[in-house]
């Protein structure tokens, strides 16, 4: 049972959590500046903070394909709600990939400029796509793919 923030949490009319959804929670060091660089340079839809009105409980929500919920959460917060110790990220341990319909170029260059490292500039792969990776402000890594042959054309679009 969660102790803090109920934000998050989505029970339907059983208690039970909704099926068919999956959330991905990302714990950011600056919230605000996290936010403006995930809409901004990834052009993810969101509704911006919300719980602000809750201590420990601001978290801004983005919606993405199939279901899919990316949560954006101060460390400092998460800390205090799971009863976790604060730690370093393993950088390999995951990426997040956006899939994109041209060659990447434009979110690359536009994170580079929004302050990412680029870790690997996009390039051809062994698989016939073509993918970039690149750490953002958060240090979380990120890699920009398209592989037009793995998506139906209107998903592209």
């Amino acid at each position: 049972m969660r102790r803090g923030c109920s934000v998050c949490s989505h029970p339907d009319q059983r208690g039970n959590y909704e099926t068919g959804h999956l959330g991905l929670t990302i714990g950011v060091a600056n919230l605000e500046h996290s936010l403006a660089f995930y809409a901004r340079v990834l052009g993810l839809p969101t509704e911006g903070i919300v719980g602000q009105e809750f201590e420990y409980c601001a978290v801004a929500f983005f919606t993405l394909s199939g279901g899919l919920r990316l949560a954006i959460w101060a460390q400092d917060d998460s800390v205090h709600d799971t009863g976790l110790s604060k730690a370093r990220s393993v950088q390999t341990s995951l990426t997040i990939g956006p899939k994109v319909a041209n060659r990447g170029e434009v979110v690359m260059d536009e994170a580079r400029r929004a302050g990412a490292e680029i870790t690997r500039p996009a390039g051809d792969t062994f698989y016939g796509g073509y993918a970039g990776y690149f750490r953002d402000p958060a240090r979380h890594g990120w890699e920009v793919v398209s592989n037009p042959s793995s998506h139906p054309k209107e998903s592209l679009e």
